[in-house]
């Protein structure tokens, strides 16, 4: 059995701490932050671009790494190895996310410390797939009746909410558009239209599966969301909310019936939406609140600190202060 796993994503440091394997992490990302005892672990990984810069910065200097071939995130490579983990757990599903999975290869290839470590590569692109990847890892690390044990707790709380939702006639199913990235824009895809589906929504924008990809607002204004769900990757609540205040400039932007009944949310897309782990299941829930309060109060109460409604943003922030 496998004794020391670094974890170069921060979806699979949840995992891992799920499964009860924290005190066999050695090594973490330096995106990895839940759960609080991960703070403590030597971070491994560092981004080249400034991740506090704004949206349209941040992909702008994207496009430029892209264009030459220069990679989002380094690796300190002498740490890893003086680590000498039996497993890396890393991902071969998005460059702009984590550390590239050709650059681990790399770095295990030509490392004799690393000679002999496993590397277990998470791809997730369904809801299904984050299920298959705990299952992996459980697997991987010698835990895998622990990893059943999560994988059906998980389940059993998706089909609590499925089982509401699907008893909805579809005129209750109202329009929702998560966004993914504000500039440019682009709507959530991978497991987010199953996740919009699971909690009594539709989007047919996106197909389940489907990487997130650039729309329009041409597009936006066609589709005319009910319900818009700012949800940029990688940003807190806090900068979620601070990035939406651009959306107000966007074409068409009052008009959408979504801003016309203030059902624009922001919210900690960096902890839930974007992050492939145990809490994409918190994330379903949230988005069931979200799109039916009445029927979800619990869940809007209960991740209160994840979410807030934009119009309601905007009024603290030009209220007198007394």
């Amino acid at each position: 059995m496998a004794q020391r796993i670094a974890s170069l994503l921060a979806s699979a440091t949840e995992m891992l701490y799920a499964l009860g394997l924290g005190e066999r992490v050695v090594a973490i990302s330096h995106e990895c932050d839940y759960p609080p005892a991960t703070t403590v672990k030597p971070r491994v990984t560092a981004a080249n671009v400034d991740c506090h810069a704004s949206s349209g910065d941040i992909d702008r200097r994207v496009r430029e790494f892209a264009a030459k071939k220069v990679p989002m995130y380094r690796i300190d490579v002498d740490r890893l190895a003086g680590l000498a983990p039996d497993i890396i757990v890393t991902q071969a599903e998005c460059d702009v996310c984590a550390v590239r999975y050709e650059d681990v290869l790399n770095v295990v290839r030509g490392s004799s410390s690393l000679a002999n470590t496993q590397i277990v590569s998470l791809n997730p692109v369904r809801l299904g797939d984050i299920f298959d990847d705990v299952l992996r890892v459980g697997e991987a690390a010698g835990a895998a009746a622990r990893a059943a044990e999560v994988v059906g707790d998980m389940r059993a709380r998706v089909e609590v909410v499925a089982a509401r939702t699907r008893r909805l006639p579809a005129d209750r199913r109202p329009r929702v558009a998560c966004l993914e990235w504000i500039d440019p824009p682009m709507l959530a895809g991978n497991w987010m239209p199953e996740l919009i589906e699971l909690a009594g929504g539709r989007c047919e924008l996106v197909r389940p599966g489907a990487h997130s990809g650039p729309t329009t607002w041409e597009v936006m204004a066609s589709f005319d969301p009910q319900v818009i769900v700012v949800m940029p990757c990688g940003f807190d609540l806090a900068r979620a909310v601070q990035e939406s205040r651009r959306l107000r400039q966007s074409p068409g932007w009052a008009k959408l019936s979504a801003v016309e009944s203030s059902r624009v949310f922001a919210v900690d897309g960096n902890a839930y939406f974007n992050r492939s782990g145990p809490r994409i299941v918190d994330s379903m829930e949230i988005l069931a609140g979200l799109i039916h309060p009445a029927e979800f109060a619990v869940h809007l109460e209960t991740y209160r600190g994840a979410w807030c409604s934009l119009a309601e943003a905007a009024s603290s922030l030009h209220a007198p202060q007394g």
